[in-house]
């Protein structure tokens, strides 16, 4: 939508009509045709060719397809007011595209990948846990998990310190579990680079497919296809609840004996 902000002041009154209409509900180009936008904008057809061509596409289908792109892949602003959006915005369209999530997560996943990664996080001198945006409360969730029984587990980014504060003391005998979600910042790449080169084992769980191409140690990709307008990571969530609790029922008794210290603690802290 950036490219309609930049050519407002340049449009024709009934263009503008069209655009103001576009951004309202920028989601709508990828569910209608062009004779039914213009409906909706109350403009003819031939301003939305002439529309189209000024945003730089050489038709409206090439337009409403770079539309549905990002609405698959970008701004959860894209995913608003979509045609299909209203038929099938239900509890049971939820549910039925998280079951989908779930299936098409857990097909791609095998025990081992998981064991291997749960055994690891305990070989590990420290285990790190980074992710950005809807990436970061996920870490943070597993890094709560699996510290019940892990004593050196960090999240990353921490607050008021640089990513470079914490890649500099990774070291090879270290495990990164980084979380890649669409729409990540550019330096989530840039830390999944530097914490692979530092010679820690990195696993790298997302939805990005891109993430394949980077050299780590293990790929988890996780379907968060959505039937709204905000992403589904209920396959995600459920990697991460996956691998703590197998980090946790492969502990062993120093794992249990860090537990019983924790809840003693509780216990003494009164705090649950």
């Amino acid at each position: 939508m950036a490219r309609v902000r930049a050519i407002l002041p340049d449009l024709h009154p009934t263009e503008r009509r069209l655009a103001e209409a576009v951004l309202d509900f920028p989601g709508d180009m990828a569910g209608y045709s062009a004779s039914e936008i213009a409906e909706l904008a109350k403009v003819s057809n031939a301003t939305v060719s002439r529309f189209v061509r000024k945003l730089g596409y050489a038709s409206y289908d090439e337009a409403r397809k770079a539309v549905r792109e990002e609405g698959r892949t970008g701004s959860a602003l894209l995913r608003f007011g979509t045609a299909q959006d209203a038929r099938t915005g239900t509890v049971a369209q939820h549910l039925e595209q998280s079951r989908l999530n779930l299936d098409t997560t857990y097909e791609g996943l095998a025990s081992e990948s998981v064991d291997d990664i749960a055994k690891a996080l305990h070989a590990a001198r420290r285990v790190w846990l980074a992710g950005f945006r809807a990436g970061y409360p996920l870490a943070s969730y597993l890094g709560w998990q699996i510290q019940q029984v892990l004593p050196h587990v960090s999240v990353l980014p921490k607050p008021g310190e640089t990513l470079a504060e914490s890649v500099a003391t990774m070291a090879a005998e270290d495990v990164v579990i980084l979380l890649l979600l669409r729409r990540n910042p550019k330096m989530a790449w840039t830390l999944a680079e530097a914490a692979i080169a530092t010679g820690a084992h990195v696993a790298l769980l997302g939805d990005v497919p891109s993430m394949e191409a980077l050299p780590a140690r293990w790929h988890l990709p996780c379907a968060t296809t959505s039937a709204g307008p905000l992403l589904n990571h209920v396959g995600v969530m459920a990697v991460c609840n996956l691998l703590a609790a197998r980090t946790l029922e492969l502990s062993g008794p120093e794992g249990r004996q860090r537990m019983g210290h924790i809840e003693d603690m509780h216990d003494r802290l009164e705090e649950l």
